[in-house]
């Protein structure tokens, strides 16, 4: 056996590299390629036992293994790592090139200086000792390093992972804040609508009890105005029949003309006693509290009987006025337990008011204007519970000033010219609405545009 350190020495580089890749979790086929340099070096060495220690051939193998495993060390990225424990064998490979072909070629000068090529050899083999040794240690600090890096890595990758989760986490809680707030939100401006709704209730009921004092005390000064009125007409039809024939004649036609005038004053005093006196009834009525009892109603048929009423009465005042009007009423409803003739009033109050605002607005635009108004009922179920009965009556007149809208269920207000309304059709219907059937009135309005007025009341169907 004769052969160098080389195919050893390939042999240890081969398994440095391969080992490199497996720590680094590179998967290259350069791995497969460096297993067929580690065999081809174990056959160099099998080659020596063999007795070809000192064939030429088997000498420059050996170094070639070395210098392929060397260049594949500075061309390759992913060996990068093994170049400092390469470049520590380099001298020795050097070394022992340079001496083989010398004493291959020039045996008398290899002879000669023998002792300096065997004392630069293992100078070079105690370099790579000492430089291995360094690579070692630099190597496990290193790896050390490195560990500590992927720890951190996945210590960073836990962090971001909680944080992905904790953002998440945050979100659904904003989400729950949000939805939280939103329903205070909502629970207060319920809150604050039924307040509204209750001071306005108490309000209408101190009007109405002030209101039925005041109609008391006004009735009796009023009936003697309209009768003594009434009396005074008849007692001057009687003085024109009787003395005043005996008068002369230029007298006479003076006193016609005096007589004429007290009259027309007479009747004005009466006509708009009349009309004080179905206001005080009104209000009478306005303030009285009701004694109808609550009875089963088919809210169908009285929405769309009061509907026809109101529409026929309108006719019988103007016959060139027509609208047209669409219903759409909920099968669903059945019998309801209401106060029959008080919603039939509320009802037909709110008919009389489109029909006249649709009529007002007819008498503005004139032709390309149709009048229309629309009815329906729904049977509604809330998500807590219980039926409510929901009555829309909507119109596509004059709406009403927006100035008004927080005035129009108070008594004596109206919107119409003096003479056409008492101002208490709105105010008498949302106290029948809110205190006799315990529901709500509420319209919506735009301005020369339309108007629609919903009733709900609670439903308890036979």
């Amino acid at each position: 056996m004769s052969f160098g350190l080389e195919p050893l020495i390939a042999i240890f580089l081969a398994s440095q590299l391969r080992k490199t890749l497996k720590s680094e979790g590179i998967s290259s086929p350069w791995s497969q390629y460096l297993l067929y340099a580690f065999y081809a070096a174990v056959a160099v060495i099998c080659l020596g036992f063999s007795g070809f220690g000192h064939s030429l051939f088997i000498t420059l193998l050996g170094h070639l293994l070395i210098f392929a495993l060397a260049a594949l060390t500075f061309t390759r990225d992913e060996f990068k790592t093994n170049r400092p424990l390469v470049t520590s064998v380099i001298p020795y490979v050097i070394i022992t090139f340079f001496s083989d072909i010398i004493e291959k070629v020039f045996v008398n000068f290899y002879n000669d200086y023998n002792e300096f090529f065997e004392s630069a050899q293992w100078f070079a083999i105690l370099w790579f000792g000492a430089m291995w040794f360094i690579n070692r240690r630099q190597g496990k600090a290193l790896e050390i390093e490195r560990k500590k890096r992927r720890d951190e890595e996945e210590q960073n990758r836990m962090m971001a992972a909680m944080k992905v989760n904790l953002e998440g986490e945050v979100k659904q809680r904003t989400a729950e804040l949000t939805k939280q707030k939103e329903e205070l939100q909502q629970a207060l401006t319920e809150l604050k609508s039924t307040q509204a709704q209750l001071v306005q209730q108490e309000k209408m009921a101190s009007l109405g009890e002030l209101t039925a004092g005041i109609a008391h005390e006004i009735q009796n000064p009023l009936n003697f105005v309209n009768n003594f009125s009434e009396v005074s007409i008849e007692l001057l039809d009687e003085l024109k029949d009787g003395p005043f024939k005996n008068l002369p004649e230029d007298s006479l036609q003076e006193a016609n003309e005096i007589m004429h005038d007290i009259t027309q004053n007479l009747a004005k005093i009466n006509q708009h006693g009349k009309r004080a006196d179905a206001i005080v009834k009104g209000m009478l009525q306005h303030s009285r509290a009701t004694t109808s009892k609550k009875e089963p109603t088919d809210i169908n048929a009285l929405a769309d009987e009061y509907l026809r009423l109101s529409y026929h009465g309108l006719r019988a005042k103007d016959k060139s006025f027509n609208a047209a009007m669409k219903t759409s009423f909920d099968e669903n409803i059945g019998q309801v337990d209401a106060m029959t003739q008080d919603l039939g009033r509320v009802l037909l109050n709110l008919y009389n008011n489109s029909f006249y605002s649709v009529a007002e607005k007819k008498k503005l635009i004139g032709d390309g204007y149709e009048p229309t108004i629309n009815v329906s009922t729904k049977l509604i179920k809330p998500a807590q519970g219980g039926s409510i009965v929901e009555i829309t009556v909507a119109d596509n007149g004059l709406g009403i000033p927006q100035q008004a809208l927080d005035k129009i269920y108070q008594p004596f207000f109206t919107t119409k010219p003096t003479g056409l309304g008492t101002g208490l059709g709105l105010s008498m219907s949302y106290d029948i609405i809110t205190k006799a059937h315990n529901g709500e009135l509420k319209v919506e309005t735009k301005e020369g545009e339309y108007a629609r007025f919903t009733i709900t009341i609670p439903a308890v169907s036979n």
